[in-house]
């Protein structure tokens, strides 16, 4: 028996990647967690940023939200925070805008090289702790290439539309289960977990998802 847990998220989203942790830290005391099979899935934070765009994510916060940029240092210090408790060490201050489009078409070629879960994480780390322009198609090819994805399949993609198809229909699949936002949790098709929420509300959400999955069926 195989519990199927679909995580909607953004490489650029720093709540995403909190939230993976903590689910990782609830499946690390979960009894069926070897029953548990974890799918990445796309979706784009601000579909709205022009392809090619670059610059500090701190300015693109202050012009999208209309503060100041002593508000902007406060936002990114909160979650900087939220983030060390996890053990990730952010650098939002340095972090650069990217549309994530192509990236995501990249992660579903990963897939197929059963590399998906591992190029999902470097590219969070990348853009959250290394500064790293996700937008910039060499970045994006070497960073595949660091969790086993064929370089030049990787620039095939790039040059390409292979895969967005499939990153625009998983974005429309979030929608239809009621995503606004990311991250989104979605436990065995049957209940989904908005946010980054607590490691004990991911305890509960896997051992219900778990025992909908044992139950007989009449």
């Amino acid at each position: 028996m195989t519990v199927l847990v679909e995580v909607w998220s953004d490489f650029v989203c720093p709540w995403c990647y909190i939230g993976k942790r903590r689910l990782e830290t609830a499946l690390s005391r979960f009894e069926h967690a070897g029953d548990v099979e974890i799918v990445w899935r796309s979706f784009q934070l601000d579909p709205s940023t022009p392809e090619g765009a670059d610059g500090p994510v701190s300015e693109s916060l202050r012009t999208k939200y209309g503060v100041s940029a002593e508000q902007v240092v406060q936002m990114n210090e909160r979650v900087t925070t939220l983030a060390a408790a996890e053990g990730l060490e952010y650098h939002l201050d340095t972090a650069r805008v990217a549309n994530t489009f192509d990236a995501h078409r990249v992660a579903h070629l990963a897939r197929e090289h059963g590399a998906g879960p591992q190029l999902h994480e470097r590219l969070m780390r990348a853009h959250l702790i290394e500064s790293v322009h996700l937008g910039t198609p060499e970045n994006v090819v070497r960073l595949a290439a660091e969790v086993g994805v064929p370089a030049d399949e990787a620039r095939r993609v790039l040059d390409g539309d292979d895969y967005a198809d499939d990153v625009r229909a998983e974005i429309d699949l979030a929608r239809q289960f009621g995503a606004s936002g990311v991250p989104f949790f979605v436990m065995g098709r049957t209940h989904g977990v908005a946010g980054a929420q607590p490691v004990e509300v991911f305890d509960g959400a896997l051992a219900e998802a778990y025992s909908r999955a044992a139950a007989p069926t009449a």
